[in-house]
């Protein structure tokens, strides 16, 4: 039986197709295992908000009735009710930067990857922002079966990439 180390105090899990917004500052969140799947960070430096989305796939016509239930589950739906979340707490579009990772190929090479799922959620996702004028200020996405944990300290916006135990700043 394994021991799961506690979260720190002020640390929220943002789990596979969630989503969490934060405006108190010392707080951060955090994600884990993105493979595929998309790490999507929203900042606002002035209202000192933040939040974090895990998205699994690119659209939510594929399941309608689950894009109801899950938008965090969809890049279509989830990016919008993300950037919603965080107007709620007093952050404005044109102030936001977004930061991305994940997207990694789950073949032993792209050739290999019949889906192409990262690859979708990452042109999914910057055709939606291109089209609401909002763009990708840094990423790490692609590779071949890498996987991420990606966390943000809500003051400072810092996002931080774990990714084979080295730690690197986005």
């Amino acid at each position: 039986m394994g021991i799961i180390a506690p979260a720190r105090a002020m640390e929220r899990v943002v789990g596979v197709a969630d989503l969490k917004v934060s405006g108190t500052a010392g707080e951060r969140l955090i994600t884990y295992a993105l493979g595929s799947c998309l790490g999507i960070v929203v900042h606002d430096p002035v209202a000192g908000v933040a939040g974090m989305l895990h998205v699994m796939l690119p659209t939510g016509t594929i399941d309608p009735v689950k894009m109801q239930d899950k938008p965090a589950m969809f890049v279509d739906s989830g990016v919008p009710l993300l950037f919603k979340e965080c107007y709620k707490l007093g952050a404005r579009k044109e102030r936001m930067q977004v930061k991305v990772a994940g997207g990694a190929h789950a073949g032993a090479s792209e050739e290999d990857d019949r889906f192409q799922i990262g690859k979708r959620n990452m042109i999914a996702l910057r055709k939606l922002l291109w089209k609401n004028g909002v763009m990708v200020h840094a990423n790490d996405t692609g590779g071949i079966q890498t996987s991420r944990t990606m966390w943000v300290d809500v003051a400072s916006g810092e996002v931080t990439l774990k990714i084979n135990g080295t730690e690197s700043k986005l």
